[in-house]
């Protein structure tokens, strides 16, 4: 058994979770984050609001579960470079800089995920090596 075959799977998590604990978090400070969304000038701060959670939310675990994988870290790929550009472009505020960077760097973290898929341990792996199994019956 080859240990690395387990990296995917670690790469998924530490990507996918702070995904997930963020789009919790939003659950819990509606008025908040409403705010915040309306006072960088985003249209629509409910609607706005109800995106954040599910792209964060749903694609964190998505992304952990390794379920339409590529599809959903390309997904999580323009909502962190969105989410950077609209709240993090204040590069004169050293603080700011710093979470457009984070931002810039998942979204690298997650293009190699695009590319090279969700590893062994996946429900996309899972589901192909299923798949293949019937075909070949």
């Amino acid at each position: 058994m080859n240990p690395t075959r387990y990296l995917p799977f670690a790469g998924r998590v530490l990507i996918g979770l702070p995904f997930a604990m963020s789009g919790l978090g939003k659950l819990g400070a509606y008025g908040l984050t409403t705010q915040m969304i309306g006072a960088v000038g985003l249209p629509l701060p409910p609607l706005a609001f109800a995106v954040a959670v599910a792209v964060e939310l749903g694609g964190g675990i998505l992304l952990i579960a390794g379920f339409r994988t590529r599809l959903v870290a390309a997904a999580l790929v323009l909502f962190a470079l969105a989410t950077a550009v609209s709240f993090h472009s204040n590069f004169a505020d050293q603080n700011q800089m710093i979470h457009f960077l984070k931002n810039v760097m998942i979204a690298g973290g997650l293009l190699q995920i695009v590319a090279f898929g969700a590893g062994a341990l996946s429900i996309d792996n899972r589901i192909r090596a299923t798949s293949n199994v019937s075909q070949a019956a």
